[in-house]
């Protein structure tokens, strides 16, 4: 397909925009060519194309690697949706060929999730879809509209983004659980928000909060706690845990890790609202069929959790001795 227009993309081959969307994501010559199963110099010819039609590099040295230019960088959200609609376009019926299926996807989730069912899911797209490759970003510190500028594919998670034009599909409600090493002096009799309040605790909180829901459920007791301190992610927290005094806070599907490191969970004695884990997408990927499996492949590893259905599969409260 060609279209004919004015300027530096006089004659530009809309094909182009499949590699230019395989050497942004690649930020490799070499890599982007053996994706779309051409030589290298083929690769570079399309490149150097690429760059008459824009009128920019596109991608520059950078040491020993390559980096994308500021105009790149602002197209590549776009070339992605683009693409995407395309695929989508000229794949009748809905239907996608799993195991011909060649694509990368980009999933943005919490550490914890990954840590959880990472090795599940890589192990059904390998068998399903050999073809597929699936890139795990962690969640920033920061909030940037991944979804929309498409940096990611598909969000898993306490969905944050309130764009109306994206997506979300909760999957399941998770709650907050405590969590301290073996013998920690909090186990020895029963656990009453006064206790737990008084003991010293750590966060885990991308954005570094020193501060939450279990503060205002405390307020509302006259109570409160000292925090001594943030960390970025669950899985890091539960290595300080295990080692220190401190009582941490985890989701009830964040549980094995906690147990893989044989940590002592409980409840917590106050009342603490639910978290809506959901999975989050762009409209343009709704018709996509290789995206629409992704989103089951996701939705089917977490076990239907809502509030007042019970909560299946969660550990019993610790109860000391």
């Amino acid at each position: 397909m060609r279209v004919t227009q004015s300027g530096p993309g006089h004659g530009l081959d809309l094909n182009l925009l499949v590699a230019l969307d395989v050497l942004l994501e690649e930020s490799s010559v070499s890599r982007a060519a053996a994706r779309l199963h051409l030589s290298e110099p083929a690769m570079s010819r399309t490149l150097g194309r690429i760059r008459k039609a824009l009128g920019d590099p596109v991608l520059v040295r950078a040491g020993r690697s390559m980096v994308p230019t500021p105009h790149a960088l602002a197209v590549q959200g776009e070339v992605r949706a683009v693409v995407e609609r395309a695929r989508a376009l000229f794949l009748s019926g809905g239907q996608v060929d799993l195991p011909s299926l060649v694509r990368t996807f980009t999933v943005l989730a919490n550490d914890a999730f990954t840590a959880v069912h990472g090795a599940t899911l890589f192990t059904r797209v390998s068998g399903e879809a050999p073809g597929v490759r699936l890139r795990f970003l962690s969640e920033s510190h920061v909030d940037v509209p991944a979804l929309r500028e498409g940096v990611a594919d598909l969000e898993l998670g306490v969905i944050d983004d309130r764009s109306p034009e994206v997506r979300v599909e909760q999957l399941t409600d998770e709650r907050m659980m405590a969590v301290v090493r073996p013998g920690h002096p909090l186990l020895r009799g029963r656990v009453t928000a006064r206790r737990f309040a008084a003991a010293e605790h750590l966060i885990a909180s991308r954005r570094g909060r020193l501060e939450g829901p279990v503060d205002t459920a405390l307020a509302e007791r006259g109570l409160s706690r000292r925090v001594v301190g943030a960390v970025g992610t669950y899985p890091a927290s539960l290595f300080v845990l295990r080692e220190s005094d401190l009582v941490g806070l985890l989701t009830t599907q964040a549980v094995p890790l906690a147990a893989a490191l044989g940590l002592e969970v409980f409840e917590i004695p106050l009342d603490l609202p639910t978290l809506p884990f959901g999975m989050a997408w762009h409209p343009r990927h709704d018709a996509d069929p290789g995206h629409a499996w992704l989103r089951a492949c996701a939705r089917e590893l977490l076990p239907v959790r809502r509030a007042g259905r019970g909560v299946p599969d969660e550990p019993q409260p610790h109860r000391a001795p």
